[in-house]
């Protein structure tokens, strides 16, 4: 007998607890990471604008692509509860190799192979687990993966804020070591606390290690250092594997397309059409580390005042914390619009909350867009940015914030893994696409007049403003479509509960 039949099962709120706050932490990282990644290739390695958006959109698109592979191993190899701490320990791993003070252009690249492995090894799998432990229980889950997300934005508010300051304090390389600390407390208070996920997880954590497995997980895990390694330094070799994972997405799509039924194919539609939106929300939020970073390094003024009073001086990299504080502002609100308005039958479809979101995205670029025409020496107020990320953040809740429900809604639940593998691989891709828009605002290495570089960023900007409406403008002419494919999915979906059923009523008078 396994220990999970001997010994009640640990309550739901403490096995969550356990992984909230190792997600917490993981984030923590993460994010701390992100806030001075770009800043650290452009201002410490002497990197151009267009090689740091570049590399980092080739690191950022295999790290939103990982977790596709890593969950897998989870469910099906070494376990998902066991897969969780080894992705943590390596993503410790990868930060304490940034945190090495070396100019060392082969351990950076290598770092960013050791993270990649890390994050995908570990994201899908915390997610899952959270699923695992409310499993069975629809109306605790929705409350539990709010408050997942919640845990993802404190991790990244504290970490945006408190990185950039260790850098200015005591350097670039502190910096980094500071998110291999948050790691290390997270694996530490996760190992307190591994007892409250007794007989939580996939079917290999009931079974002994198997150490011959986990030994081949890890070599292959070595190897992809070095191919991502090789892949984040060579553009050419960036955007063919970029290409290929389209491919591959879409060649997916059209596979579940042809095998699924008929009944199945007006809710994949639905989930492709909503997924395409999803997608080009990404390349607005890739902006956040790339151009709207480096905008804020050159054309924003630091020194900001509230009602005459000065508030506290921000550094660059700070700025990216506006999107986590505003998403924890807006949420509950957001919520209580989605509960009061599904009480009075008012509620909006998804595809037309998708819509809406591209029109306050759109906003918020509207926002950074306009900030040069009242700049002053080619420096603009600290308020554009802090607004610009509000409309910018409730965007990203209206969009990105439902993607996932998109393939929990209309995807069947036999495709579900394969779908949101899928999902994860389209994301990484959309997330080196941002990198590509964020170069058509690079600097040039010789130009220095903040005039110059205001007219870029902003030109750019308003760009960018402009394709959230053509979003907006192609969401709300789909809403008729979509309403009829939500329809059609809703009726079968009816229908085969109701067959359901009648079997299970035969089944027990026989």
């Amino acid at each position: 007998m396994t220990a999970s039949t001997t010994s009640p099962r640990p309550s739901q709120a403490r096995s969550f607890s356990t992984i909230f706050l190792i997600e917490l932490w993981e984030r923590f990282g993460y994010y701390g990471m992100a806030a001075i990644f770009i800043l650290f290739m452009v201002e410490k390695i002497g990197f151009a604008d267009v090689q740091a958006n570049l590399v980092w959109g080739a690191f950022t698109g295999l790290v939103y692509a990982a977790p596709a592979i890593g969950g897998w191993i989870g469910d099906n190899v070494l376990g998902t509860r066991r897969t969780l701490p080894i992705g943590a320990a390596i993503l410790a791993i990868g930060y304490l190799m940034l945190g090495i003070p070396s100019d060392n252009l082969n351990l950076f690249y290598a770092a960013m192979g050791v993270i990649v492995v890390g994050n995908g090894l570990f994201k899908a799998n915390a997610a899952n687990m959270v699923r695992r432990i409310y499993e069975g229980d629809d109306a605790k889950i929705d409350s539990a993966f709010t408050l997942y997300y919640m845990a993802v934005n404190i991790g990244s508010t504290v970490s945006m804020l408190l990185t950039p300051w260790i850098k200015d304090h005591w350097g670039w390389h502190a910096g980094f070591m500071v998110c291999c600390a948050g790691l290390v407390l997270g694996l530490a208070n996760y190992a307190m606390m591994i007892r409250t996920l007794r007989g939580i997880g996939s079917p290999p954590d009931e079974m002994p290690v198997r150490w011959g497995r986990l030994a081949i997980v890890l070599g292959i895990g070595l190897a992809s250092v070095f191919v991502v390694a090789f892949i984040v330094q060579h553009q050419s070799i960036s955007d063919l594997t970029m290409w290929i994972a389209g491919l591959v997405v879409l060649g997916i799509f059209v596979y579940m397309l042809v095998a699924g039924s008929r009944s199945e194919r007006a809710g994949l539609v639905a989930a492709l059409v909503l997924m395409v939106e999803t997608l080009l929300f990404f390349i607005f939020y890739g902006q956040m580390s790339t151009s709207l970073t480096l905008f804020a390094l050159r054309n924003v003024d630091l020194e900001w005042t509230l009602f005459g009073f000065p508030m506290p001086t921000w550094s660059p990299g700070q700025y990216q914390a506006l999107n986590p504080i505003w998403i924890m502002l807006l949420s509950p609100l957001l919520a209580w619009a989605y509960t009061h308005f599904g009480k009075t039958g008012r509620d909006l479809p998804i595809a037309a909350k998708f819509a809406l979101g591209f029109v306050v995205v759109a906003l918020g670029f509207f926002i950074f867009g306009m900030s040069g025409g009242t700049a002053v020496a080619g420096k603009v107020s600290s308020w554009y940015m802090i607004w610009g990320y509000g409309f910018y953040s409730l965007g990203e809740l209206l969009v990105s914030g439902l993607g996932l429900a998109v393939m929990a809604r209309y995807v069947p639940a036999r495709m579900g893994g394969f779908m949101m593998g899928a999902y994860f691989v389209a994301t990484g891709v959309s997330q080196y696409v941002a990198s590509k828009v964020a170069n058509l605002a690079s600097i040039p290495e010789n130009l220095t007049d903040p005039l110059q570089s205001l007219e870029i960023y902003t030109s750019l900007f308003n760009k960018l403003g402009l394709l959230a409406v053509g979003g907006t403008v192609v969401a709300f002419l789909l809403l008729p479509l979509m309403k009829k494919l939500s329809a059609t999915h809703g009726a079968q979906a009816v229908v085969d509960a109701s067959g359901a059923a009648g079997l299970r009523t035969v089944g027990s008078e026989e």
